[in-house]
């Protein structure tokens, strides 16, 4: 599956139990279609001491979205977008915002 989305991209959830909230990307899953976004979606996980460096407890994570239920905000309007493709030369494509027609990645 194709994503639409790269690390460091600010996103919005569009629906879910954290409908409305927006975070940044930490990490794309594209092989399993999932996105994890900071701070969103968090789950707690029971973790064994592995080391006393680092020890054992109740840990809270980001568990992974779905592509589909995140929309990507545009840098330049401020606004959640569907994004769009375009040509810059030959070999170069660049993501571009719908709503306001801006590249969304830097050229």
């Amino acid at each position: 599956m194709k994503a639409n989305f790269k690390k460091d991209d600010v996103v919005l959830v569009i629906a879910g139990s954290e409908r409305g909230k927006t975070g940044k990307v930490v990490r794309v899953l594209g092989d399993r279609g999932k996105v994890l976004v900071e701070r969103i979606n968090l789950v707690k996980r029971h973790q064994k001491q592995t080391s006393p460096q680092n020890p054992g407890g109740i840990i809270e994570k980001e568990a992974p979205l779905n592509l589909s239920n995140v929309m990507l905000v545009c840098p330049s309007c401020n606004k959640p977008t569907r994004v769009g493709r375009r040509h810059l030369d030959k070999d170069r494509r660049v993501r571009s915002c719908r709503r306001c027609g801006e590249s969304i990645d830097k050229a």
